[in-house]
């Protein structure tokens, strides 16, 4: 079994999601005792938030292309990025870096595309549904069409995420407010939606929606798992 890599705390909510679900994962795969082989460093989210308000992602790229370099150290075999948002610093994390980087939206899309979705709707951060990192590559990588929110929406999910899912309160109308937005999404074509920020699968579940979701913290841990244990 290869060592996970974790680059986690980005929020430390969503971490715990990750360690349970790697952990399961293997369990599920190997039965008895067995576990997932973690290295993991928790960086200090307040840090990380401050520079993406202040736009500074070469400062946050720094920092966790050094806790990757860590990870690294401790002896993981490839890495995964915990988060969504954090991706779009992801070349300056892989630049600092000897081992393979299991990106998020690429173990997202891979599972879109078995699926036969081609038009899929994107909830996450405003720099996740706004910014280009993360669309251009289901766009151009995996010929995927993404459709996101209208401006009121995207500011009310991502109000949510900081304000709430990462400081762990889950609340019933910010869970409607999210299937209305799922909803009319899907009135715009999109087949399915991705719950783009590993926090919101806190707060939303397939049972909640017909329309099909799909999580990526759940498809990121899976894919590790895979990884870990069939390298």
């Amino acid at each position: 079994m290869q060592t996970i890599g974790v680059l986690g705390g980005m929020s430390w909510e969503s971490t715990q999601s990750y360690y349970r679900a790697l952990n399961e994962g293997v369990k599920h795969a190997l039965g008895g005792l067995h576990s997932a082989k973690i290295a993991m460093v928790s960086v200090d989210f307040a840090e990380i938030e401050a520079l993406q308000k202040q736009g500074d992602w070469e400062t946050a790229g720094k920092i966790l292309a050094e806790a990757a370099h860590n990870i690294e150290r401790a002896g993981a075999d490839f890495l995964l990025l915990a988060t969504n948002t954090m991706h779009k610093v992801a070349p300056a994390i892989e630049q600092a870096i000897n081992i393979p980087l299991l990106h998020i939206a690429d173990a997202t899309a891979e599972q879109l595309r078995k699926d036969g979705i081609t038009r899929v709707g994107l909830l996450g951060t405003r720099f996740t549904m706004e910014q280009d990192f993360y669309k251009a590559r289901l766009r151009d990588t995996f010929g995927i069409e993404v459709v996101v929110p209208e401006e009121e929406q995207r500011e009310t999910v991502h109000r949510i995420i900081f304000d709430e899912l990462c400081q762990g309160k889950i609340n019933d109308d910010s869970r409607e407010h999210y299937l209305k937005v799922i909803a009319s999404l899907h009135q715009q074509g999109a087949q399915a939606v991705i719950l783009g920020c590993t926090e919101i699968a806190l707060l939303v579940e397939q049972a909640h929606t017909a329309v099909p979701l799909y999580d990526t913290t759940a498809l990121h841990a899976s894919g590790a798992v895979e990884r870990a244990l069939n390298n």
